[in-house]
């Protein structure tokens, strides 16, 4: 039987009562420049998150493009809601990534798409 990707990752560390985990290399994404944001830089963005994502957070970011005026027939495939989802997903603030360079925005995107309708 197969094993769920997130029941794979490796226990690397215990700090403060948090279990730190080893993020799963398939979703790490490796920014073509590195960005400062809010004090930190970032230079890749772990997506491992996607795993826990549920069709509730979809409806949830659905509603938050159309609420912004945004609307679409395949949301799945709009670059706002691709960035909700990624914001959901890592943990970091929308606006992170509404500030990524278009390679990297793509890459975002590509990320989240890929994820729902890639074949695992």
């Amino acid at each position: 039987m197969e094993q769920n990707k997130a029941e794979k990752k490796e226990i690397v560390e215990v700090r403060d009562g948090k279990i730190e985990v080893e993020p799963d290399e398939e979703r790490v994404l490796e920014l073509s420049r590195v960005y400062e944001f809010e004090g930190e830089t970032v230079s890749s963005i772990d997506f491992s998150g996607l795993e826990d994502i549920t069709a509730d957070d979809m409806i949830k970011a659905n509603n938050i493009m159309t609420g912004a005026g945004t609307v679409a027939v395949v949301p799945e495939n709009n670059m706002h809601y691709a960035l909700i989802i990624a914001a959901g997903a890592t943990g970091m603030p929308i606006e992170f990534f509404k500030k990524l360079k278009p390679r990297d925005a793509i890459k975002v995107k590509n990320m989240v798409t890929h994820f729902f309708y890639g074949a695992d």
